[in-house]
């Protein structure tokens, strides 16, 4: 490594400098971009306050814009040489730009720097990944609404419960990733406002425009307090993991059924040959590591959230080199993320039900609610001596009549139930979501674009 940013000249220890560096180039060679952009936002912060003159803003900006083509056609990247994104960014535009690109870091720390790179990449990752998981609810409800007079029982305990359908399981888990998504306005609001200006978490003795800077990012705002950012460093990426990890908790709950209900002792789901796989001895296996794998993502991502909790834990306030660690774990939380849902909205719409085996399921204990309720809806009983005849009679091994499918589903006419999905509604809900993504999204790419020359004159 030939230089920091942080060294007025040479002595270093080299074994020290590794140490420190570690394998940051790695993970910042995904924030080479978002520190292009970040720095094109704090240069027109620079102009509006009056700290750049006309002509070294219009240098600063030309190169910048360059670096971003250089980022984009990989042929900035960050070596051995550099430390981190931001030399790698500074010394190739000081390179080409002289002295203007001296003045780039002007009322800048690193550290509000990669604040800001890590939030504009959480806005297009969250984006990804709402996107991501609003296909998987979409490729559920359309599930449900293919199967949803196909009859299985629904367990509790383990242990057949009551009647239930395939309709039914995949509205429930569509649902419950519809609840994700709409919390994510929540944690958007908290992604959306600049860190730029509050430096190492005091502010800097200039008369910064801090609001120029977020609203060329496309920000809404300033983060108010400045010390407020270094003490939210892994309070805001342990909230996108946790975000995320709400939906691996679906996904991953989702996936434990399948491989139970696929096995040949249930077989109400069926794997297509494309979706399994098979063994290295066992000829007839047909496994279900799809499935497997996105249930042992889910836990690795709960490690993840983890890992960044533990980090932040028990910091004083400020800045922390610890900071630096955070990054490898919200990257591959968020990659984890990103192939679950990717893999799940691919392999739901192939999986294939057995209705007649569903069907056979619900033959015994799991109709005894049903014929308690017929008594007393039909002859009046109470409802606890209804439940305690049938009790006995199961104890019996007595079996009852079964009624028949139309017969079951119509007497769960009530609201989400067995005979009332109304995916009308669900749907609403994703559509809702989707347009507040489409609008958070269109923001941010505009405020993108125009940054990056891309989007002037519109």
């Amino acid at each position: 490594m030939s230089s920091t940013l942080w060294s007025a000249g040479p002595g270093l220890d080299r074994l020290m400098l590794a140490y420190t560096v570690g394998d940051d180039r790695v993970w910042d060679a995904r924030l080479l971009r978002w520190d292009v952009l970040g720095s094109l936002g704090h240069v027109e912060g620079l102009r509006a306050a009056r700290l750049l003159e006309a002509r070294d803003h219009a240098r600063l900006r030309a190169g910048l814009r360059a670096a971003l083509a250089a980022v984009e056609r990989g042929e900035l990247g960050i070596g051995p040489e550099h430390e981190d994104a931001h030399s790698a960014v500074e010394l190739w535009l000081t390179g080409r730009v002289g002295e203007a690109g001296e003045r780039l870091h002007t009322g800048r720390s690193r550290n509000d720097q990669v604040a800001c790179d890590l939030r504009l990449l959480l806005k297009a990752r969250l984006l990804e990944l709402h996107d991501g998981a609003a296909a998987v609810a979409e490729a559920l409800l359309a599930f449900a609404r293919e199967h949803a007079r196909v009859l299985w029982p629904g367990y509790t305990h383990q242990r057949r419960a009551m009647p239930s359908s395939a309709g039914l399981w995949a509205a429930a888990f569509a649902e419950g990733i519809l609840d994700t998504l709409e919390s994510l306005p929540a944690l958007w609001a908290r992604v959306d406002r600049s860190p730029l200006g509050s430096a190492a978490g005091y502010g800097v003795p200039l008369p910064l425009d801090r609001e120029a800077a977020a609203r060329a990012l496309g920000f809404a705002a300033p983060e108010h307090a400045v010390g407020a950012v270094q003490n939210g460093r892994g309070k805001l990426e342990a909230a996108a993991l946790f975000w995320c990890a709400e939906l691996g908790h679906e996904l991953a709950k989702l996936s434990a059924d399948v491989i139970l209900w696929s096995s040949e002792e249930f077989g109400w789901l069926v794997l297509p040959p494309e979706l399994a796989t098979g063994s290295s001895i066992m000829p007839h296996k047909r496994n279900p590591d799809l499935f497997e794998l996105t249930r042992a993502r889910a836990a690795a991502l709960e490690g993840d959230l983890l890992a960044v909790m533990q980090l932040r834990a028990k910091l004083g306030s400020g800045y922390h080199r610890d900071f630096q660690l955070l990054k490898e774990p919200l990257f591959r939380g968020l990659d984890r993320t990103g192939e679950m849902l990717g893999m799940l909205a691919s392999a739901l719409p192939r999986l294939e039900v057995d209705a007649a085996r569903g069907a056979a399921a619900l033959a015994g204990g799991a109709l005894a609610t049903d014929e308690a309720m017929r008594r007393v809806e039909e002859e009046g009983m109470p409802f606890r001596r209804a439940y305690r005849e049938v009790a006995a009679a199961v104890k019996r091994g007595e079996t009852f009549p079964a009624p028949s499918a139309a017969a079951l589903v119509a007497r769960r006419g009530s609201t989400g139930g067995l005979g009332r999905l109304d995916l009308g509604a669900p749907r609403a809900r994703l559509r809702a979501a989707r347009r507040w993504a489409g609008a958070e999204r269109r923001r941010f790419e505009r405020a993108m674009a125009k940054l990056s020359g891309k989007g002037e004159g519109r």
